[in-house]
């Protein structure tokens, strides 16, 4: 088994899961150095923190038969940043314990309160939540924190960013002093060091990743395109790519809600997750992502912290990162478990000397491309199509083989009895030359697919070309444009000037 030294019930759910080995932080947490001590653990974003201090729990919370007790008031508390990471921390969880006995409760906000209290009352092994609802229900005597025996402070970074520092000290400095402090943090930065100084006892530091170290299974690209030309770009890089889950990072609530309808009306099965949104709504949406219902999600960076979605190929940064930590954290969506991921950074002409700056505090080496064109994509999708799984099936099998590619044309194919397809193929093979099959399946195929925007391309050594916005098809939004966007380069040199923001 490849959990060795975990308890069994835990080894057994890993199993069953699919770990075949721990990574690196989940390994330094079941060392002999580390079992019943202080954790100061900095790992990066999808190295399987939450299994990691779900195994670190594990010899405080189960007994010699590796069960809990019976539940009463909580015996470790799970502090999370936002509500999606909480709610999914607690899902890891269920799934962990499960062979345990361990009962586990979330607290965060957007939920019925009294529903968390009435689950609070009925006793409990483990409480997930987030700072704001914690300290309510300490307010207001529902969570009992007397007889807690670890606490785990997970993104404690992006938590201090946030400015919950008061409640996470309100909650430490109601737990028992005894108590085990687990402290996990992307980076150790001085207040985290700070932190732990205070609230942790010859806490053993554990450091998986160095500082800043980039994940090296994604892949980095910056696209240089003018701002009216940024909606295009992202439809563009989405369409070439074809991930099967994609997440676009914008800055603002506004930005996201704008964006998130052009991509619908483009045909892409898109949702938005942001801070104006209700709970229900955002775990709808998450879970609309991990069932393959929508393919593209657009959010901003404290709606999206900590979201895990599998098969999450491509990350858009359609706005910039304000600082290296958040481009990590944002391109850390993908590439996650040993995957293969892709990010992909738009860049406008003026702004690439701050886009180079970031990358190079990021240690991340990014390739320099133009938005994709047209022409581009179209290439890209008669290879899919030529590659397509579905025309390498059998014929005998045609009837049960099912795939996501060309959807309307198995649609076709399905609505009919399994017993028929063969007849159907042959009056089509008998009726048809192959030129109008082939034909008809392009046809099916293409109407499947969102139409590519017209961009200006602009490569890296700054030339200019391509089909000026508005050429064919494209909204209203992409059609407008200014003077100087429509004048041709001028010959001469570039001069940088110090000018703020207030002097436009």
């Amino acid at each position: 088994m490849p959990f060795q030294k975990a308890p069994l019930p835990l080894a057994h759910a890993l199993a069953a899961r699919g770990f075949t080995a721990p990574t690196s932080v989940q390994a330094a947490v079941l060392a002999d150095d580390a079992l019943g001590r202080d954790l100061l653990v900095s790992a990066r974003t999808g190295s399987g923190k939450t299994v990691a201090f779900g195994l670190a729990l594990a010899d405080t919370l189960l007994d010699d038969k590796d069960r809990c007790p019976p539940p009463g008031a909580p015996l470790a508390l799970v502090i999370a940043p936002t509500r999606e990471l909480a709610l999914q921390v607690r899902s890891e969880l269920d799934w962990l314990y499960a062979q345990t006995g361990a009962r586990i409760v979330s607290c965060v906000g957007g939920m019925e309160p009294r529903t968390e209290a009435r689950a609070l009352s009925a006793g409990c092994h483990i409480v997930v939540g987030t700072p704001g609802r914690l300290c309510d229900h300490l307010k207001r005597g529902n969570l009992n924190l007397s007889a807690l025996k670890a606490v785990v402070l997970d993104e404690a970074d992006e938590m201090l960013d946030l400015g919950f520092r008061d409640e996470l000290e309100t909650l430490l400095d109601a737990a028992p002093k005894t108590r085990r402090t687990l402290l996990f943090s992307a980076t150790i930065a001085r207040e985290i060091a700070g932190l732990a100084r205070r609230y942790q006892q010859d806490a053993l530091r554990v450091d998986t990743v160095g500082t800043n170290t980039p994940h090296a299974d994604i892949t980095y690209r910056a696209v240089l395109a003018d701002p009216p030309d940024m909606t295009g770009a992202i439809v563009n890089v989405l369409r070439l790519e074809e991930a099967r889950t994609a997440i676009v990072f914008c800055h603002t609530r506004e930005a996201v809600r704008q964006l998130q309808a052009i991509l619908t009306e483009r045909g892409f099965s898109s949702v938005a997750i942001s801070g104006d949104l209700g709970q229900n709504e955002r775990s709808r949406a998450i879970e609309s992502l991990r069932h393959g219902q929508a393919r593209v999600c657009v959010a901003t960076d404290v709606a999206a912290r900590g979201i895990d979605i599998p098969d999450l190929g491509l990350v858009i940064h359609a706005s910039l990162p304000t600082n290296p930590a958040t481009l990590l954290h944002r391109s850390g969506r993908t590439g996650r478990a040993g995957r293969k991921g892709t990010c992909v950074l738009l860049v406008p002409p003026v702004r690439r000397r701050m886009a180079e700056r970031l990358l190079q505090a990021a240690k991340v080496t990014a390739e320099w491309t133009a938005a994709p064109s047209r022409q581009a994509i179209a290439q890209a999708d008669a290879e899919r199509l030529l590659n397509a799984p579905f025309l390498a099936v059998p014929q005998a099998d045609a009837a049960t083989e099912t795939t996501s590619d060309a959807a309307t044309a198995e649609t076709a194919v399905q609505a009919a009895p399994a017993r028929e397809v063969p007849a159907l193929v042959q009056q089509l093979v008998a009726n048809r030359t192959p030129e109008q099959l082939a034909s008809a399946l392009i046809s099916l195929w293409q109407a499947s697919l969102p139409e590519p925007a017209n961009v200006r391309v602009i490569t890296p050594d700054g030339v200019r070309g391509g089909t000026p916005r508005g050429a064919n098809h494209d909204s209203p939004r992409e059609r407008e444009h200014t003077p100087r966007e429509r004048a041709a380069p001028m010959a001469g040199s570039w001069f940088r000037l110090s000018v703020g923001r207030a002097d436009r």
